[in-house]
């Protein structure tokens, strides 16, 4: 047994962070820096790159290959977004995603938090205003507001915009087109961080009423996406049937974010759901086994895996913001959270030595899948580990 696992995973973080193989437009006094998503098949793709990027670069003292990567993906701001992912080689990115330029105001806040570096913030401040004031007016793919409750919506046919992304043969597997709940809980949270950024920086550009647009997401959220019949909330609202009540891990994040978008009062019955049936030792299950489409094996050919990629299939990613929310019912309680990342130890002998997979089964014995050592599987184990030590 490890005394400390998370010791070899600083090690594995390195092989992450890397100068990004193309011509970019940071200017030279900062490190050009990007995350590689996995091997062995990813380049570097927006989402991975802000989630990971706490557990990756601030938690190992990279404050600035953290702040390299920031002005990269900055630099590439278009109509709103950030990219999805540069294609290997090219220096475009491609835009299609509705929560990576969210989670990016994220990455954003834990920088700050470490480093204190006011100087990148009152930078970006321009183009972070710019990014809500086209979410407002709607952008690229579907994405943008709707006025009726200022909740976001996307979708575009033929595309797949959230993290739940499988497509193949030109089949989006879980499309979740509509108002997603993890999309809003993002949404709500990039709201209340801007805010607070104009705010303590005297900006003086003219914004929209950040604080007025997040009361009202507030409100819209809670009182739109709780599914009372079965204690947990819908994974996507006015979708394409209508609302969806399958049972996913994307909940988890109205409860783990800073600025969380779910009332407290119903913080316990969600996570009892979420741990009831989603929970394992190496991530949360994409969906629930007693729903239609669960699937317990990621195996077979490229169409049977991909319909199992987010049908049942174990995220080691989703630990992170797992423990985020546990901790915020049991503050006092950090042995039984450190507890919740038990399961990987065993893993670091398996699949690629010292690292985490991408994936994992959803049945016993949780056999490792996908890429042998995924970013966000190890810059949130890592983020976890410390938030959970003494």
């Amino acid at each position: 047994m490890r005394n400390a696992p998370a010791n070899e995973l600083v090690i594995a973080a390195d092989s992450f962070v890397v100068a990004p193989p193309r011509r970019d437009v940071v200017p030279k006094d900062d490190p050009s820096r990007t995350v590689i998503a996995g091997y062995h098949w990813f380049t570097d793709w927006g989402r991975d790159t802000m989630i990971s990027l706490e557990g990756l670069t601030l938690l190992t003292g990279r404050h600035a290959e953290a702040r390299g990567i920031l002005r990269t993906f900055a630099e590439h701001i278009r109509d709103g977004l950030i990219p999805n992912l540069f294609p290997e080689h090219e220096s475009e990115g491609v835009y299609n995603t509705a929560d990576a330029t969210l989670w990016f105001f994220h990455a954003l806040d834990r920088y700050l938090d470490v480093t204190g570096d006011r100087i990148l913030l009152r930078e970006l401040l321009p183009k972070l205003i710019e990014v809500v004031r086209r979410h407002l007016a709607g952008t690229r793919f579907g994405i943008g507001v709707d006025p009726t409750d200022l909740l976001l919506r996307q979708g575009a046919e033929g595309y797949q915009l959230t993290w739940m992304d499988a497509k193949v043969d030109g089949w989006v597997v879980t499309p979740r087109r509509g108002k997603a709940v993890e999309i809003n809980a993002l949404w709500y949270n990039a709201l209340r961080l801007l805010a607070s950024w104009v705010n303590e920086e005297g900006f003086s550009q003219e914004t929209p009423p950040l604080g007025e647009i997040a009361d009202r997401v507030y409100q819209a959220f809670n009182e739109r996406f709780w599914f009372a019949d079965g204690g947990y909330l819908y994974d996507v609202v006015d979708g394409e049937h209508g609302d969806d009540a399958s049972l996913r891990p994307n909940q988890v994040f109205a409860i783990s974010l800073p600025h969380a978008v779910l009332e407290p009062t119903r913080w316990q019955a969600v996570l009892d759901v979420v741990e009831r049936t989603l929970l394992t030792p190496v991530g949360l299950r994409s969906l629930a086994p007693d729903q239609p489409d669960y699937k317990s094996r990621y195996w077979g050919d490229l169409r049977s895996r991909d319909a199992a990629y987010h049908q049942g299939t174990v995220w080691g990613w989703l630990i992170g913001p797992y423990v985020d929310a546990w901790l915020r019912l049991h503050p006092g309680d950090r042995a039984r959270a450190r507890s919740l990342l038990d399961g990987f130890t065993a893993h670091l002998d398996q699949a690629c030595i010292g690292t985490i997979s991408e994936i994992f089964d959803a049945e016993a014995p949780f056999a490792a899948r996908g890429c042998v050592a995924q970013a966000w599987s190890v810059g949130e184990y890592l983020r976890a580990w410390q938030k959970t030590g003494s």
